[in-house]
């Protein structure tokens, strides 16, 4: 037996199997899934999605991949519910039922029971013939030619293509109810992608208050002093309250290379006058594409609104909170 041969095979199968799946959905699907799309919207109605086995598996990431575009769905489980869970449907719901068979007895026991009315019933069935299927509204085929399992027995074919028709489901979902990046965030707030989308520089930077600061008249020695007793990788020279430039170790470094009697020198003729600045609204994924540019690497930067200073953003923060170089490419 060539193994990788078979390994490419179970591939090409299931692929082949959810392209087929691809053209049987219609123009007619679509517009009823709409319907109910937006009917669940406009009475706060949940999605529930139900099925045994390994479609139950299937189920719950389908319920999940919908919550986390914001239409509140869950996986019911058909015995649990008629021992209770129930009472977790409305009237106002809408149900996905997954099998491929399309005569699951755990599904058609409990539907009697289930106060949803037909056209909101989904059925994501192997055969658009099945008892399921005569009792939905909508019909979703999921038939396959074999699974891709060797014995033909273990869902395999089966499972991805509903999986992936649950996914394309969500997706129209997110089309037509117009979820944003900020809406999406908006249910992902700790994860990594979350705080890609949300998460701005005023909740990462140092504030002003804590960051060293000096005004145009100090000199490097008055600079260094600061920095010492406030170590934040930089000093911010002001007018006021608004910025003028900054003072770095590199700038330090430079000045002394040119004269000892640096320390005496005015920090206005030393600090780097134009630096590359951060708004407090900027997200923390654009501050790090930023400051991880090639052309000018910035290991801190201050953080500006309307000229004045506002903190310091150090790329150690930015690190810390969970970003990465390879996120900002």
């Amino acid at each position: 037996m060539n193994h990788s041969n078979l390994f490419t095979q179970v591939l090409l199968t299931e692929a082949k199997a959810i392209e087929q799946a691809a053209l049987r959905f219609t123009e007619d699907n679509a517009k009823r899934l709409i319907s109910v799309y937006e009917l669940l919207a406009s009475t706060g109605g949940n999605l529930i999605v139900s099925g045994v086995g390994k479609s139950g598996h299937i189920g719950t990431k389908i319920a999940a991949t919908f919550s986390s575009l914001g239409l509140p769905s869950f996986f019911l489980h058909p015995t649990e519910a008629m021992h209770g869970d129930l009472g977790r449907v409305t009237k106002s719901d809408a149900i996905i039922l997954i099998s491929k068979s399309g005569t699951t007895e755990e599904l058609l026991n409990m539907l009697p029971y289930v106060q949803i009315p037909t056209e909101r019933i989904i059925a994501l069935v192997g055969k658009v013939d099945s008892p399921i299927a005569r009792k939905s509204g909508i019909i979703i085929d999921a038939s396959v030619e074999k699974e891709a399992c060797i014995n033909d027995l273990a869902p395999t074919t089966s499972t991805t293509v509903a999986l992936a028709l649950g996914d394309a489901m969500a997706v129209l979902y997110e089309n037509v109810m117009g979820v944003s990046k900020e809406k999406f965030a908006v249910n992902h707030p700790a994860g990594l992608l979350g705080k890609s989308l949300s998460l701005t520089v005023d909740r990462l930077m140092i504030g002003a208050i804590e960051c060293p600061i000096v005004n145009e008249a100090a000199t490097l020695q008055d600079a260094i002093l600061a920095m010492t007793q406030k170590p934040v990788g930089m000093c911010a020279v002001i007018s006021g309250k608004n910025l003028l430039g900054i003072l770095v170790e590199g700038d330090i470094r430079r000045a002394f290379a040119k004269s000892v009697d640096a320390i005496n020198a005015p920090v206005k003729d030393i600090m780097t006058s134009k630096p590359t600045t951060l708004h407090s609204s900027t997200l923390a994924f654009d501050a790090l594409k930023i400051m991880e540019n090639p052309s000018r690497l910035l290991n801190v930067a201050p953080v500006v609104d309307d000229g004045i200073f506002k903190g310091v953003l150090r790329l150690h923060d930015l690190f810390k909170a969970g970003f990465n170089s390879s996120l900002s490419k």
